[in-house]
Parts: structure tokens; C-alpha cells; sequence
């Protein structure tokens, strides 16, 4: 133990790096479970997902200042802000509620095709929203101007996290076919499919936009997946903890954070485009598998509930988000 602490003392020392630690629970209302978070650097904001309702806290106070509630298997929320809107992912009955990005009321509800919408994204090259469902293995494209539906992309399998390079590409982690897929936010085509293998159930993903390179987490072989964005072929295979479902990129301080259910959030520092170190294993609480990361403050957020003991049951009255910080 005091080993392994002195080695990860002298790893963070050497680039320049202070250790992550916790530094407090927000607690927040109702019970079941969670998923993805999404943060809003314009306004300071987070949005906690959570079973039938969304969590909004205010990252100045550290405290909820809205609850959207009343949703139906809540999954992810994604911001358009120049439209002024938000969208949130129903995937118990593939309705998306829609939202003031300002006021936070709710604007109304459209509904989609397919089955489990889960993760979902605004493209700001395109200008549309992309919602992924995991259940029938589709996309469907939608114009915020006015919320209609413009398109559906087959893609099989299981589609879990996106992200865009900002310059007219998706990607797409699919758990199923052990792949990312590659689509055109325009043309609202697939364009190539990158595989993963051996690394199997791809769920997190995160991009570095500048050196063009993306972080695939994979749960059944507990590896993080580098890739090259362009081609797809693998740089870097680094192992994770176990249960993960989360990924972020710091394009500031060029690390790398995989989430993982079992309990920790493991941090890794890019030497260049190609090649990654592991320079912190932070300890959490098992379950926290989502995250998200605010480079303002370089801060950590990771959401779950305690468990009773010896079960997999959840403790009522235990859900919150827990912070982490290098400060």
C-alpha cells in the first residue's frame, strides 16, 4: 500500500500533477437508478440523470435548482444552446422532453421511433440533435428549429455513447458489434465502422480534437481503447476497473478519466498523441460508473447511491453526486 502510494506520489510529481480527492457528497431526492450527466459550461450547470427525473445543480453553490420530473427511464441530456433549448431522453417509452435553456420549464414532448432512447447529442456543425437507440439499434436525427424528425440511421446492435469532432463526423460506441460507427452528421450516412476487438462492450467514449483521437471504455475486457480518429486503427491499450461507463478527455491538463462501477475513476496523462500513462487510481464508491468533468475547476463528478450491505439493492434516501478535486 505505501509502495504503490510513493510510486503514484512521484508519477503525479513528474508531470506536474496533484492528486485528485473527494471533497463532497451533494445529496439529492428520489431513489433508482442513474446515468449520464451532462455539464453546462456557459451557465455553470450540471444535469444528473436519474430513473424518472433530472437533477439540475447550480456549480457556484453546489446545490439543485431544478428537478425535472415525472420522466419515464430517464437516459442523457443534451444542450443546444443557440437554440435555447435542451433535450432530454425518455428511454422507457422514447419521448423526448424538451426544455428553456434559460428558464428550465418544460416546452413540451415529441415522440420517436424505436425502442430504449439513450444517448443523445447536439452537433453543432450539423445544427441537429442525434438521439441513439440502444434497444433497436437506430439514430434519429432532429432539427431544434422545430423539433421535427428528419431521419433515422440504421446502425445494428447496441449504440451507446456518442461524440462529434465538431467538423461534420459522429461517433458511436456500440456495445453489441465490439465497433465504433462512424456517421456523417449531414448526409446522415455510415460512413466506416472501426473495430474494437479483442476489447469487447464498448460504452464511454471520449474525443482529443486536437491530435484527432478518441477513448473508448470497454467493459468486458476492462481496457481503455485509444484510436486514431481518422482511420480507426489502435494506438494504446490501457486496463481500467471493472463496470465502467463513462470517459473524459481534459484538453487542458491532457488526461484521460475512465469511470467504473466497481469503485474508481482511473487517470491517465497523454505524453503525446500516441501514448498514455496511468498516473492516479482515485477511489470512489461502487456504482459510480457515470461521470462528468468541469475544466474550469478541474473537478470530477461521478453519481450514485449507497448499496445495502451484502446486497444490490439500494439504500433509499442515499442518492447523490459525489466531487472530487486536485486543489
Amino acid at each position: 500500500m505505501k509502495l504503490t502510494f510513493l510510486l503514484t506520489f512521484i508519477t503525479l510529481l513528474s508531470f506536474g500533477q496533484k492528486e485528485y480527492h473527494f471533497s463532497k457528497k451533494i445529496m439529492l431526492s428520489g431513489d433508482g437508478k442513474w446515468d449520464y450527466m451532462q455539464l453546462d459550461e456557459n451557465k455553470n450547470r450540471l444535469f444528473v440523470t436519474h430513473q424518472n427525473k433530472v437533477h439540475v445543480l447550480d456549480l457556484k453553490s453546489d446545490s439543485e435548482i431544478k428537478s425535472f420530473d415525472n420522466l419515464n427511464g430517464v437516459h442523457g441530456v443534451a444542450l443546444a444552446v443557440k437554440h435555447n433549448k435542451g433535450y432530454i431522453s425518455n428511454g422507457m417509452d422514447n419521448v423526448i422532453t424538451i426544455f428553456d435553456y434559460t428558464t428550465l420549464d418544460v416546452l413540451k414532448t415529441i415522440k420517436i421511433e424505436g425502442k430504449k432512447a439513450d444517448a443523445i447529442i447536439y452537433d453543432s456543425f450539423s445544427d441537429r440533435l442525434f438521439v441513439f437507440n440502444n434497444g433497436s439499434g437506430d439514430a434519429v436525427a432532429i432539427n431544434p428549429n422545430d423539433d421535427a424528425i428528419i431521419g433515422v440511421l440504421e446502425l445494428g446492435g447496441a449504440p451507446e455513447f456518442t461524440v462529434s469532432n465538431q467538423r461534420g463526423l459522429l461517433y458511436n460506441n456500440n456495445e453489441d458489434t465490439q465497433e465504433i460507427t462512424v456517421m456523417d452528421s449531414k448526409t446522415l450516412a455510415v460512413t466506416k465502422h472501426f473495430s474494437i476487438l479483442p476489447s469487447e462492450v464498448p460504452t464511454g467514449l471520449a474525443i482529443d480534437l486536437e491530435n484527432n483521437r478518441l477513448f473508448s471504455v470497454c467493459r468486458k475486457d476492462q481496457n481503455l481503447v485509444i484510436l486514431d480518429a481518422k482511420d480507426g486503427h489502435i494506438v494504446q491499450r490501457l486496463p481500467i476497473g471493472a463496470g465502467t461507463d463513462a470517459a473524459r478527455f481534459d484538453s487542458k491538463r491532457k488526461l484521460v478519466f475512465a469511470a467504473n462501477g466497481e469503485g474508481n475513476v482511473n487517470v491517465f496523462k497523454q505524453i503525446d498523441a500516441d501514448h498514455f500513462e496511468q498516473i492516479q487510481d482515485l477511489k470512489t464508491v461502487s456504482g459510480a460508473k457515470t461521470m462528468e468533468f468541469d475544466s474550469k475547476t478541474n473537478r470530477i463528478f461521478v453519481s450514485a447511491a449507497e448499496f445495502i450491505e451484502g446486497t444490490k439493492n439500494l439504500k433509499k434516501g442515499t442518492f447523490g453526486v459525489y466531487v472530487y478535486s486536485a486543489d
